[in-house]
């Protein structure tokens, strides 16, 4: 166990105080984030390998979905207009469902807002996962914090600026690598890569590559903390999300006020003295800047990396973990209120005296309820249904789709033996990647048939159809109906279209006029 003089007391001030707010838009201040190990810190790492993972792996995996369909499993295929996702095939007109995933993402957003704060911001946004990857870099290259500060403030060495080429040479590999990667949802990646390569791609392909480099390397490397303070809308959005019940990263001054660097000393002396050892490690590993124990800020993203730097100090110290932690404003509003009441004991910050003279444990513990409550139930359901309707949408939907449009010049024709025609263009969407023969017929209309140019003349109530894979065929059909056809001016009817394999079914509803 430590004495609380071997932890080093770091001579750091946190760049957004929030004593002293800075005005509207400050000039940035440099931070050095110090290295920290911990549960959470592991965390982040595991987050940031997944998600870099998926996101730059996704385009080289492979689906088979046949001969007439290409085998990438997520494609954005603008040129065809087709989204492909797997088993999945989304149709420009089936964008619903795209419109569904957004609307679950939003209230997904806000469900893991009400219920662990801004967890979003802390390990899964893009913005947080280049951030930590790029000063991942930088600590490789030019070392932990006070070798970088050092660096900083040096003068324009050899060394230096090795250093800083390489850092900043590294940055920019790592933009390209994410422009590069994006492109490849949008093309057969490895058809692209060699085409990219070689200098046959498009020229939006390399536009495209050069605007996500520049936007990665200023967002991660030169922007960082100011992308999160000033450009993203969600730290003043979030304040709506929060209640009572929300878990937010928590300095528990009833616990560790007041501070101390000499607590031995104070103990003696009869005076009570919290936890904190007013070390300033929360301050040093904040990537974001901030002193956690001001309270909650606007510029904290819940990275929780001070509740790894604070539990590894209370180690060594020998006392309980908890003094930065994650916790709810109910049970702080609680624990203040204990501890007031009660007042500080001297023997156990942790615990306050109470009336008749015993020691009670303050409130500091993790409840299911604060996490299965009426608002995130709510958000739950509405999550759950919105998946529900989609999968059986999806599930359920049809590939097969006919559209009829009646001829506008001339509406009809009265043929030389009495008999009336009306002429149709036919629009046949075989949705599905492989191709198919389909039987068009009429139903509802009394004495008549059909023929088509396109299709060398032939004529009758039903005809046969192929329609090639994830493809639209357009048709002129005429509808031919005898003089002596029992019918009202108008009739309607209906066009219907048949897989040949007795499959599926479309029916579209249309008229036949007369004179």
């Amino acid at each position: 166990m430590a004495n609380i003089s071997d932890i080093p007391h770091l001579d750091v001030e946190p760049v957004n105080a929030k004593r002293n707010r800075p005005p509207l838009y400050a000039a940035r201040k440099k931070i050095f984030p110090k290295r920290v190990t911990g549960q959470f810190r592991r965390f982040k790492w595991l987050v940031m390998l997944i998600t870099l993972g998926i996101y730059y792996l996704t385009p080289w995996i492979r689906w088979d979905r046949g001969p007439y369909a290409p085998d990438q499993a997520v494609l954005i295929d603008l040129a065809n207009r087709r989204f492909y996702f797997f088993f999945i095939e989304i149709w420009p007109q089936e964008f619903i469902y795209i419109a569904g995933l957004l609307v679950m993402a939003g209230i997904g957003l806000f469900l893991i807002t009400a219920t662990i704060g801004r967890a979003w911001c802390g390990y899964t946004c893009p913005q947080t996962v280049w951030v930590d990857l790029f000063l991942a870099v930088e600590r490789l290259i030019e070392g932990d914090r006070n070798a970088r500060i050092k660096l900083n403030q040096g003068p324009w060495t050899a060394e230096k600026i090795l250093k800083r080429v390489t850092v900043h040479s590294s940055w920019l590999i790592i933009g390209l690598l994410t422009g590069g990667a994006w492109i490849f949802y949008f093309a057969d990646a490895p058809s692209l890569l060699r085409d990219f390569v070689t200098g046959q791609a498009p020229v939006v392909a390399y536009t495209t590559v050069a605007i996500l480099t520049a936007t990665t390397y200023i967002f991660g490397g030169l922007m960082r903390e100011q992308v999160c303070t000033y450009m993203c809308p969600w730290p003043r959005i979030q304040g709506a999300m929060l209640d009572e019940n929300s878990l937010t990263v928590t300095y528990n001054d009833w616990r560790g006020e007041p501070r101390s660097l000499h607590a031995k000393k104070a103990a003696a002396a009869g005076q009570v003295v919290g936890d904190c050892v007013d070390c300033n490690a929360c301050v040093a590993v904040c990537p974001m800047g901030i002193d956690i124990r001001d309270g909650q800020q606007l510029e904290c993203i819940t990275c929780a990396l001070c509740i790894d730097a604070c539990d590894n100090v209370m180690d060594k110290l020998g006392k309980p973990r908890g003094l930065i932690s994650y916790a709810t404003l109910g049970d702080y509003n609680a624990n203040m209120a204990l501890a007031t009441a009660g007042g500080a004991s001297a023997i156990d910050p942790r615990r306050v005296k109470n009336a008749d003279g015993t020691l009670s444990e303050k409130v500091a513990r993790f409840r299911w309820g604060n996490i299965f409550r009426l608002r995130t139930l709510i958000y739950s359901s509405i999550m759950l249904v919105i998946s529900a309707g989609m999968l059986f949408a999806l599930l359920t939907r049809d590939r097969l789709e006919l559209n009829v449009l009646h001829d506008r010049n001339p509406q009809f024709v009265v043929l030389s033996d009495g008999s009336i025609r009306n002429g149709y263009t036919v629009k046949l969407l075989n949705m599905i990647p492989q191709p198919r023969d389909v039987v068009l017929s009429i139903e509802g209309l009394q004495n008549a048939i059909m023929m088509s140019p396109e299709m060398d003349h032939s004529e009758g109530d039903k005809l046969q159809v192929r329609v090639e894979p994830d493809r639209l065929r357009e048709l002129h059909i005429f509808v031919r109906q005898d003089a002596d056809a029992a019918a009202d001016d108008d009739q309607t009817f209906y066009f219907v279209i048949e897989d040949a394999d007795g499959g599926e079914r479309a029916e579209y509803r249309a008229k036949f006029l007369r004179p």
